[in-house]
């Protein structure tokens, strides 16, 4: 059972974040909606919002985005924001 997800967010610039999460939350084009660990597979467009995630050590994060895509498999997830 996979109890931490491997978070990956990038910008056309530079890498923003790279470590172990415990939950993260995004502004999904249809809604704002969160990932856990064992989620199923997922692909989503990402509007303009806020990606919050907790690390696995329990700090609080938050970036301001404009927009971008996520995909998330067997526990990897990755956010490429713009």
């Amino acid at each position: 059972m996979i109890k931490e997800l491997q978070l990956s967010i990038v910008s056309p610039e530079k890498k923003l974040f790279e470590g172990e999460v415990s939950i993260i939350t995004l502004p999904g084009t249809l809604g704002s909606f969160s990932i856990l660990p064992e989620h199923a597979p997922i692909v989503s467009s990402l509007k303009e919002g806020t990606v919050k995630y907790t690390t696995i050590d329990g700090v609080e994060n938050s970036l301001e985005i404009q927009g971008g895509f996520i995909e998330q498999s067997d526990g990897i997830v990755s956010v490429c924001i713009s």
